[in-house]
């Protein structure tokens, strides 16, 4: 609407409605553009929840807003949209505008995670401060809940569920591209509100008293941040989340902007798991409650005893006015299927939080705790010092673990994976330029000893449960053999198996070497330790950190698995057996397709060639032949090398263990059909023969069981003349079928005769070698008249050269034809005749 005149807001939004579906998308931003600048927030409060859910689409997937998720550069809306919901434009204007005037927005529960939504509705209050005073009580009863969101809280909300939220989209598209505008606007936002370098821009609007506007505290520091287990007094002297002050510092008073942004990111995206999950983690910090006050007795054994968690947590189950008895927590039944996309979007998330975090200045670095209060640090540094530890570690380990043990055994598995090494490699995102080469001999510096071991799991824990996916995926396959040599290499970067086997043993130390230790306040990496600290550590604080993590992600009761134990190790050398017999498929694969592709040269339409189309190598698919099954050969033996590096495996072992593996499989086993049992209908798979099949060991040979005359149309054949010949053919066979049949029946040699030229000549031997049912093997093909030989190119070519012999011979086409068909018929008498004495020879 051109020059919008003032106008009651009911008009302005039936307005907006109207022109939603007659104006252009240009036109529409144009106007919102307007109104936003010329509006005041009290008007423009009643059309932003519409605005947003326009944008973004609605939370239940009815309506699917701009689709961001499939609007791509190649788009001429696209850079409409960018410059629109740009940090800076005019959408987020909207936002700040309203947010100075404490306008807040309604969002039902029932459109939280599922372990949030869990915990509101059984009468507790959710892990994560986000959702602390926000709640809304309505008269109706609990399943009307709401949470009363103020105006940035609200948009980012939505702007982070369009990602999970189910769509319909057309057909023949979806949204899994790194180049959409709704994967460019998450790292526009991430670099905006939290930069490497410099600050966050201030809000251009502020409240009647001159200062930003921040979300109103009405409770304590140590209740609100009891979902991340830090107690009062809190880690960060300027509170991050609740600036209280309107003289505070104005640095202090936006960095609210930024972990409200990286909160809401991680609730949305990462904070989905099972039932199952959610009861064996429902309280943590309970569970690390007790641990620490076991071990604070252990060192004071006169002291009398006090319930477990005393004075710590005691902020943890805040109890909600409406709670209930015990819950069952059965409402908790959120299926969680997350698409390629959504952990693409994952993966940009942990890599810029590696960046923001490494961006931390070098005399902040190496400060000490002490000095973490002094005035001159600001709430942004202190915030890059504990930002993944604190807000990512927890629902990243669920997250990945829940993906690695659901994700289809498919080569879609390649953005889990690369999202895990992300985490897992902060040093790889610290700014510094390094040519490929010296990356890959990189030893990897000793100041993260400390992330690796308050990150001890995820090393170890989902290390464990690749090798276990690893052993059922097809590995003679490259993008699969890749993802393997990928993790190997990862893990042998130098020092780092170092690192990882001495905070294993850090978490096995005997708790009898702690009792000497004083008792005293701890915090733990998810209640706001990092490994950015003072590296100044004792052991005992080396003790607490590893086993507090270990217990924090697993329960007090896990049962750990080490790493670099006897029964991973020996999971490895299984390992290994099986890249080694991938590697021989391969091998085997790539020989057979080059014997084929010699055979079937030129000169194989001479006839010195095969054209059954059953003789290419079962199992060989388009993506493992050629240049794939040399890759898949490159990575598997630098997988084997890793592993090695790893592990500190014996070279000669492996070598003898790999040539005993060719050596027996080169003995026949190669030929032989999978492991199997006889049933009723024909062979029945065992465990044993699916692992064959799956390592690419054996497979049953296949070969085409149904009318020879109706088979796809091949390279070599001519589709014109296929389908011509079907017709002549199929009209002679109903014509003079009984004929046929009757002839092909008779006992002497005419019958003999007849079936050689009608019948197909059909080894039984083959067809049961394929798990046919008995009454596929035991079917009778009546005798018939095939033509299709006729239209092979090879077959073309032979006559072609003949007919051009005979007028070399003075010979006329007739001639020839007779030549030809008194030849074919010599020769059936000649094989109806001897044919049997040379099968037997």
């Amino acid at each position: 609407m051109a020059a919008p005149t003032l106008q009651q807001p009911s008009f302005l939004l039936a307005n907006l409605k109207a022109d939603a579906t007659t104006k252009t998308l240009l036109q529409r931003c144009q106007d919102l553009v307007k109104i936003i600048d010329e509006y005041p927030a009290k008007e423009l409060h009643l059309i932003f929840p519409w605005l947003v859910e326009s944008v973004f689409g609605s939370l239940d997937g009815i309506i699917a807003g701009w689709n961001l998720r499939l609007l791509h550069s190649r788009s001429n809306e696209y850079n409409i949209v960018m410059e629109f919901l740009n940090p800076s434009g005019p959408m987020m204007n909207l936002v700040y505008k309203l947010q100075a005037e404490e306008y807040k927005y309604e969002i039902p529960v029932n459109y939280l995670p599922g372990p949030v939504k869990a915990c509101i509705q059984q009468g507790v209050l959710p892990d994560c401060p986000l959702f602390h005073n926000k709640l809304q009580f309505p008269p109706a009863g609990l399943l009307t809940l709401n949470l009363a969101l103020n105006p940035f809280e609200f948009f980012m909300f939505n702007f982070a569920c369009c990602l999970i939220t189910p769509k319909s989209f057309p057909p023949g598209q979806h949204g899994s591209s790194t180049d959409s505008a709704y994967f460019v606007l998450v790292d526009n936002y991430l670099k905006y509100f939290l930069p490497s370098e410099g600050s966050v821009p201030p809000s251009p609007f502020s409240d009647s008293r001159g200062s930003v506007t921040a979300p109103s505290p009405s409770r304590s520091s140590s209740v609100s941040f009891a979902g991340y287990g830090v107690h009062s007094p809190s880690l960060l002297k300027h509170h991050i989340f609740h600036q209280p002050s309107v003289n505070a510092d104005p640095a202090a008073q936006e960095i609210w902007r930024s972990e409200t942004l990286l909160q809401m990111f991680v609730e949305i995206w990462l904070h989905h798991y099972s039932l199952e999950m959610y009861q064996k983690l429902q309280s943590p910090q309970v569970k690390l409650a007790l641990l620490q006050y076991r071990l604070s007795m252990s060192s004071m054994p006169c002291q009398p005893h006090a319930p477990p968690g005393s004075g710590t947590l005691h902020t943890y189950q805040v109890l909600l006015p409406f709670h209930s008895p015990p819950p069952l927590w059965g409402l908790l039944e959120e299926p969680f299927s997350p698409t390629e996309e959504h952990v693409l979007v994952v993966r940009l998330l942990v890599k810029h939080l590696h960046a923001f975090s490494n961006s931390l200045k070098p005399e902040q670095l190496s400060s000490s705790p002490s000095a973490h209060s002094h005035t001159h640090t600001s709430p942004l540094e202190e915030f890059k010092r504990v930002v993944v530890q604190r807000f990512v570690q927890q629902k990243l380990y669920l997250f990945l673990q829940h993906c690695f043990g659901h994700w289809p055994l498919d080569a879609s598995f390649r953005a889990v994976l690369e999202t895990w090494l992300s985490y897992i490699q902060p040093w790889r995102y610290t700014g510094e330029k390094t040519n490929p080469q010296q990356e890959q001999n990189r030893t990897v510096p000793d100041k993260w000893e400390s992330f690796v071991q308050e990150n001890l799991l995820m090393y170890t824990k989902l290390f464990q449960v690749f090798l276990n996916r690893t052993m059922r995926t097809d590995l003679v396959n490259a993008k699969n053999a890749l993802m393997v040599f990928r993790v190997a290499k990862v893990f042998a970067q130098p020092n780092l198996a170092e690192m990882i086997q001495k905070g294993e043993q850090l978490f096995l130390e005997p708790e009898h070497v702690l009792h000497h230790r004083q008792p005293r306040g701890y915090l733990t990496p998810s209640q706001g330790g990092s490994y950015l600290s003072s590296r100044q550590r004792v052991m005992t604080d080396m003790v607490f950190r590893v086993k507090s993590h270990v217990y924090a992600l697993e329960g007090q009761d896990c049962q750990y698995k080490q790493m670099f134990g006897t029964e991973l190790r020996a999971a490895v050398m299984k390992l290994i057996q099986i890249i080694a017999q991938a590697r021989h498929t391969a091998k085997r694969i790539s020989d057979h397709s080059n014997e084929v592709a010699a055979n079937n040269s030129f000169l194989s339409w001479f006839g010195m060639g095969s054209s059954d189309p059953n003789t290419t190598f079962p199992g060989a698919e388009p993506e493992e032949s050629g240049e794939c099954l040399k890759k898949t050969h490159e990575f598997l033996d630098r997988a084997l090398e890793n592993l090695c590096q790893i592990f500190k495996l014996n070279q000669g072992q492996l070598t003898q263990l790999i040539s005993n593996l060719g050596s027996s499989q080169d003995d026949g086993n190669s030929k032989q059909l999978p492991d199997c049992i006889q049933g009723e209908n024909g062979l029945i798979l065992t465990d044993l023969g699916r692992r064959q099949i799956i390592s690419g060991l054996r497979r049953f040979e296949i070969h085409y069981q149904g009318d020879p005359e109706l088979q796809p149309i091949r390279s070599y054949e001519n589709a014109l003349l296929v389908r011509l010949f079907y017709k002549i053919s199929s009209m002679v066979n109903n014509r003079f079928g009984g004929h046929m049949n009757a002839l092909c029946s008779r006992p002497d040699f005419l019958g003999r005769l007849g079936r050689h030229y009608l019948s197909e000549q059909e080894s039984t031997a083959k067809l049961k070698q394929s798990p046919m049912t008995q009454r596929s093997l035991e079917r009778n093909r009546q005798p018939r008249l095939s033509l299709r030989p006729l239209a092979s190119y090879r077959t073309i070519l032979l006559l072609l050269l003949f007919y051009m012999f005979g007028a070399l011979l003075s010979l006329g086409p007739v001639s020839s034809t007779l030549l030809i068909l008194t030849g074919g018929f010599l020769y059936g008498l000649m094989m109806t005749l001897f044919g049997d004495k040379l099968k037997t020879q």
